[in-house]
C-alpha cells in the first residue's frame, strides 16, 4: 500500500456511525469470549484506490481503530496474499510471525495485549477481498482451536454484510438492482422487462451508479460495487 495513502485514507470505521452494525459486532465478540476473542477487524478494499489499497471498515472495540488501521496500511496479507495460493483462511502468533513489509501493526497489538491473529478471506472481483481479523488475548495451539472462531466467522459474515451495505450503501435499491441484471449479462430491454419498467429508466439508473462510483462504464461499476460489497 502507498505511504501517500496510508498518511491520507484514514477512514471512519462504518460502525462509528451505524449503532446497528455496532451492536451487531458487540455481540459477535461477546459470543466469541469463550473462544478467547476480544477483538475483531474487517478491511475492505478501497474502491477508489490501487489494488493494493485497503480500508478499515470496521473495528471493535473502538480503541482499536489505530491498531486496524496500522494494519491496513501493512503489506501482511492484502493483495500480495490474495494474488498468490494462500489459504482463505490463516492464523498466527504476532509475536513469531515475520513482517511482509515495513509497518507497526504487530507491535500496536502487541502493546494491546493480543498473542494470537485469525484471518478469514472473502474474495471479491479482480484480486480484492473482505477480510476479517479476530484477536486473541491466548497463544493457540493447534487448528482445532481456530476452527469455532472460522466456522463463527463463515455463518455471521452475511448478516455483517448486509448490514455493512445498509450503513454505507452509496447506491439506491433501483440502482442495485439495475446492476446485478447487468452483472448477470442481461441487456437494458431485458431487465426492464424483470423490473416492469423501460428501458430507457434502466439507463438512466445504470448512468447514476456509474457517476456515483466514479466510472464510465457499466463494467468497471459492476466491480466497483462487488468491492463494496452491494453486489
Amino acid at each position: 500500500m502507498s505511504r501517500f495513502h496510508c498518511e491520507t485514507s484514514m477512514q471512519t470505521p462504518v460502525n462509528f456511525d451505524s449503532p446497528d452494525l455496532d451492536s451487531l459486532l458487540s455481540e459477535w465478540v461477546s459470543a466469541l469470549r469463550e473462544f478467547a476473542v476480544e477483538a475483531l477487524v474487517v478491511l475492505g478494499p478501497d474502491p477508489f484506490g490501487a489494488r493494493a489499497d485497503r480500508e478499515v471498515v470496521a473495528v471493535h472495540p473502538p480503541s482499536a481503530a489505530v491498531a486496524a488501521h496500522a494494519l491496513a496500511c501493512s503489506d501482511d496479507f492484502g493483495a500480495p496474499w490474495s494474488g498468490s495460493d494462500a489459504p482463505l483462511v490463516a492464523w498466527q502468533h504476532i509475536a513469531k510471525s515475520e513482517p511482509v513489509g515495513p509497518g507497526n501493526w504487530r507491535r500496536l497489538w502487541l502493546a494491546r495485549g493480543f498473542q494470537t491473529v485469525i484471518r478469514v478471506e472473502f474474495s471479491l472481483p479482480a484480486g480484492r477481498a473482505f477480510e476479517c481479523f479476530l484477536f486473541s488475548p491466548r497463544e493457540l495451539h493447534d487448528r482445532a482451536e481456530a476452527a469455532p472462531l472460522v466456522w463463527s466467522t463463515l455463518n455471521i459474515w452475511p448478516l455483517v454484510r448486509r448490514t455493512l451495505v445498509q450503513a454505507r450503501g452509496v447506491l439506491s435499491s433501483r440502482e442495485r438492482d439495475c446492476l446485478a441484471h447487468a452483472f448477470a449479462g442481461l441487456t437494458a430491454r431485458e431487465s426492464a422487462e424483470l423490473l416492469e419498467c423501460t428501458d430507457r429508466t434502466v439507463n438512466y439508473h445504470l448512468a447514476n451508479a456509474m457517476a456515483k462510483l466514479k466510472v464510465d462504464n457499466k463494467m468497471a461499476a459492476i466491480q466497483r460495487a462487488c468491492w463494496l460489497g452491494e453486489l
